[in-house]
């Protein structure tokens, strides 16, 4: 990754040459949100501004950003395993796999022990077929499942073949699971967390979410947006007069 000026360590950049920008997603924020929040705030300078990896609105944490000619790399940072920590509420499922659908299903979980959650984590390590959410963003003839799954329409999804390789569980307050996984591209959280509530029995829901890493790239050097957002406003006039 020699030659990528991140910001972190310098702010004398060349947005036309190529930037990455490792940024730390926002609570609620789509990542098409933080790129046209970006785009709007280099647009005098006409750039391609793009991201390598979707995060749900729900979920906060590393989002790659790369602006000029680095968007040509965005298929290989994209292509990079990823690590996330959140919780896992069980005993209650959603249409959507986590909290942006209500609660349409409950069960009773006093039987569950912690000795079962930690054996059922390590059952998950290893390559497996996944069905994604109906509510994500995959598309089907040119429109956003999720899309359909807001009107009711039931939606057919093929399994993806994807990669757990580590799937811990550090903390457990019932109902609430604390975890940590890393994984291959393409790994819906979601649908791991509607999973593990259906082999225990209860069912379960993604309560909260936070991607950590994406390859070597971690979210502990990412920015917040609104202080990259100033210090670009602050040197893009710099940067038209290169």
């Amino acid at each position: 990754m020699e030659n990528i000026n991140t910001l972190q360590e310098n702010t004398d950049f060349n947005f036309a040459q190529g930037e990455l920008l490792l940024i730390d997603k926002p609570l609620t924020w789509t990542s098409f949100d933080v790129v046209g929040k970006l785009r709007n705030s280099l647009k005098p300078l006409k750039l391609k501004v793009g991201h390598a990896g979707t995060l749900d609105p729900l979920a906060t944490g590393l989002l790659i950003v790369c602006t000029g000619k680095m968007t040509k790399q965005i298929d290989t940072f994209q292509a990079e395993d990823k690590e996330y920590i959140g919780t896992f509420t069980i005993g209650a499922t959603t249409p959507s796999y986590d909290l942006e659908t209500e609660i349409d299903a409950t069960s009773d979980i006093s039987h569950i022990t912690e000795e079962q959650i930690h054996a059922l984590a390590q059952s998950f390590v290893g390559e497996q077929d996944q069905y994604p959410p109906a509510h994500s963003a995959i598309k089907i003839n040119g429109e956003r499942v999720y899309e359909k799954a807001r009107r009711g329409e039931e939606v057919e999804l093929k399994a993806r073949r994807v990669n757990i390789m580590e799937f811990d569980i550090p903390a457990i307050e019932l109902p609430i699971v604390h975890f940590r996984i890393k994984c291959s591209k393409g790994t819906y959280i979601r649908s791991i967390a509607h999973d593990f509530g259906a082999k225990l029995g209860v069912g379960a829901h993604l309560s909260s979410l936070r991607r950590t890493k994406s390859g070597d790239f971690e979210v502990a050097k990412a920015w917040e947006l609104t202080e990259l957002i100033e210090i670009i406003n602050k040197n893009k006039s710099l940067e038209l007069h290169k």
